[in-house]
């Protein structure tokens, strides 16, 4: 394979920079159930931060309302899904200004590559602005990034999650990039899809998942596209080393 010229690398926020997945989904349980018993939907039994997790890692919450409105057949108008959507920011945001804490090892490669400056960096989330960069700034990560911090919960005309791609292809627009001089990491399926939708190489990273189940999600991950997985920080460089050869 031939060499490849990386300027620019693109990173998932919630566990892949910060460990935010199980303080955010514990937030979110709370109010899907209290949506639930609003809109009497009868629950098989009530979600729990884990079980929302299990389903719907990677996924934004609108794209978790739209996906349970199809599910339990219910609907909302626009304007409730957007207060849901708020509030559901509120009650996040506020249990990660609490608790929240950078993912193992991330911190000392961020700084590395800031103080070599060969590559731009940059967050392409998810989730809504307002908490990845409530994220960002709670661990002190915000000064790698400044202004390229994109979300395709409120970066877009319309909003969106990922896997769609769309937030990936509009903050390589923004930077000016192509895919072909990009890498992403994900930690999730749908993360990993979004990336290699857009036509990015896709490294993922399990490291934030339990020791049982960092072997399975390496296979999915593996089958969304990715195109290595690591299980620790510590290995970044090697993979980059390694896309930059045109090994991977």
């Amino acid at each position: 394979m031939s060499s490849q010229k990386i300027t620019t690398i693109l990173l998932d926020c919630d566990n892949t920079l910060v460990l935010s997945e199980d303080l955010a989904f514990e937030g979110c349980a709370d109010l899907i159930n209290e949506i639930a018993a609003t809109k009497s939907v009868p629950l098989p039994q009530p979600f729990t931060g884990p079980s929302l997790i299990t389903e719907f890692v990677g996924q934004n919450f609108r794209g978790m309302m739209v996906s349970l409105q199809k599910r339990y057949n219910f609907s909302m108008t626009d304007a409730e899904l957007d207060d849901y959507v708020r509030r559901e920011e509120d009650v996040v945001i506020a249990k990660l200004k609490e608790k929240l804490v950078p993912c193992v090892g991330v911190d000392a490669v961020l700084e590395k590559l800031a103080k070599e400056g060969k590559y731009k960096l940059a967050v392409v989330s998810s989730s809504a602005l307002r908490r990845v960069k409530a994220s960002v700034e709670k661990v002190g990560q915000d000064k790698y990034f400044g202004e390229d911090v994109y979300s395709a919960a409120t970066s877009l005309p319309v909003p969106t999650s990922k896997p769609d791609p769309a937030i990936y292809l509009h903050a390589m627009k923004v930077m000016g990039k192509r895919a072909e001089e990009c890498i992403a990491v994900e930690d999730s399926k749908s993360g990993t899809l979004s990336g290699t939708r857009a036509g990015i190489k896709v490294v993922g990273y399990v490291g934030p998942y339990p020791e049982e189940e960092k072997e399975h999600m390496t296979q999915v991950l593996t089958e969304a596209g990715a195109v290595v997985v690591m299980r620790d920080w510590s290995e970044f460089e090697g993979v980059l080393e390694r896309i930059q050869k045109g090994e991977l």
